[in-house]
């Protein structure tokens, strides 16, 4: 019997600040795959504690999701989307918006995809417990934003995540069922192979 991929545990701690491409803010890298400037798939949070333009990056798929306040991109054709707390915004990573924060300064968590590579966001509350479906091709970031997760398999415990943990939990896990488990708000990435 072969084993199964394990969890890949990504603590808070762990993770590095970097500059933002246009040198006016930092984000915390959870995941950049592959760990290079040719990346297809990075994964971060950022602090927005001002209104200003976004970074410049040309064929990139964005994904966004403010984590304390509303945001609202406003696009150099004068068009705008707003997302309230734990909403999603999608665009494109150029021409860049300008960020507004219409309730002040918020963390933004970014999804951030090149090429082939696909996935999707969502972020919610969870209580007590829920299924991750896992299976041949997709694999799983859960990133904590508040609370106290615990994931768990059918074969073994898994780690207790706090507030800015983050675990990705591989693809293929056809044997394995994976719940989360806890209280708390949580940020779950769907990546396809």
């Amino acid at each position: 019997m072969t084993s199964m991929p394990a969890l890949r545990v990504v603590q808070h701690h762990e993770q590095r600040d970097e500059p933002w491409a246009n040198g006016t803010g930092r984000t915390t890298v959870i995941l950049r795959e592959p760990d290079s400037a040719d990346w297809t798939v990075r994964i971060s949070v950022a602090n927005v504690e001002t209104e200003g333009p976004f970074s410049e990056l040309p064929d990139t798929r964005r994904t966004l999701v403010p984590l304390d306040a509303p945001m609202t991109l406003r696009f150099p054709d004068g068009s705008e989307r707003h997302a309230a707390r734990f909403g999603v915004l999608r665009f494109e990573g150029s021409p860049a918006p300008c960020g507004v924060l219409p309730e002040g300064p918020t963390r933004d968590f970014n999804l951030m995809l090149r090429g082939k590579a696909r996935g999707e966001v969502s972020a919610r509350t969870l209580v007590d417990s829920m299924l991750l479906p896992t299976g041949r091709g997709v694999r799983w970031l859960v990133y904590v934003v508040a609370g106290r997760v615990t994931l768990r398999t059918d074969t073994a415990p898994g780690p207790t995540l706090g507030p800015g943990d983050a675990v990705l939990v591989p693809a293929d896990r056809t044997a394995n069922r994976t719940v989360l488990a806890g209280t708390g708000e949580i940020v779950l990435v769907k990546l396809y192979a």
